[in-house]
């Protein structure tokens, strides 16, 4: 199991963000966590990531407590996406995405070679091709997010965190960012990932469903995912159908008259 926690607890500022949760995923799994506003997704992702500390509750990446690793350790096992992506910064896309391979500078077994490779194949994945010498700042929101999935990618880990990875993107480039999450997990990575788009969560193996810090429900998402459940923790009417074509589902909310 790459990554396990359990009866994790999280407060602040007098508040519980995180309360009672367990998790567990393993080589292979492509997980949805997913929630209404609140919810503590972001929280929970940040806590599996071990950038924040649990009040109470345990996490083993690698079968090690978090804690116990060192940034190194820590870096070379999950790359994670934040929410929010800076507008502002004036390095490159290629050096943006050469910050994923930090990790490995001092790995005599790593080259300069190896480190290009990545970044040439993670720039490839996201379309990035024509935008390499391009400043970040000068970057759409859209692609912005595609650099800070590349870097994450270039990181080469066995566990990938990513908060909210197609906001900003169009139709056609979340499509993308879907593919290249599914073949990750089928090569063996563990990919876990925050959606507010539950029809795009309907096409992960697995889905977290958070409500007020607790899962309300975990599972596949065909029994997850339901209306009636959808409806009682979103609280708006919600219907799943089928897809017309027969690729997947599609997760709808009913208009309030």
């Amino acid at each position: 199991m790459i990554l396990s926690a359990s009866a994790l607890r999280y407060r602040t500022e007098g508040s519980t963000l995180i309360d009672g949760v367990d998790v567990e995923m393993g080589p292979g799994d492509l997980v949805a966590v997913v929630g209404p506003n609140g919810a503590g997704k972001s929280t929970l992702l940040r806590l599996l990531a071990g950038a924040l500390r649990p009040t109470a509750g345990e996490i083993a990446l690698d079968d090690a407590p978090v804690g116990s690793l060192s940034a190194e350790r820590l870096a070379r096992l999950r790359a994670i996406l934040g929410q929010q992506q800076a507008a502002d910064v004036a390095f490159t896309v290629e050096e943006v995405v050469e910050m994923g391979r930090y990790p490995y500078r001092n790995d005599p077994s790593n080259g300069p070679e190896a480190d290009r490779r990545a970044v040439r194949s993670a720039l490839a994945a996201l379309d990035l091709g024509g935008l390499e010498q391009r400043t970040v700042a000068s970057l759409s929101g859209g692609e912005r997010q595609r650099v800070a999935i590349a870097r994450a990618i270039a990181q080469d880990t066995p566990l990938l965190l990513l908060d909210e990875p197609t906001t900003a993107l169009d139709i056609r480039h979340q499509e993308l960012v879907l593919r290249i999450l599914t073949t990750l997990a089928s090569e063996g990575r563990t990919v876990g990932a925050v959606l507010h788009d539950l029809t795009l969560a309907t096409r992960f193996d697995r889905v977290l469903l958070l409500r007020e810090g607790s899962i309300a429900a975990a599972g596949s998402p065909l029994d997850v995912l339901t209306s009636e459940r959808l409806t009682d923790v979103y609280e708006h009417p919600v219907t799943v159908v089928d897809h017309p074509l027969g690729f997947g589902r599609l997760v709808l909310p009913i208009p309030m008259p």
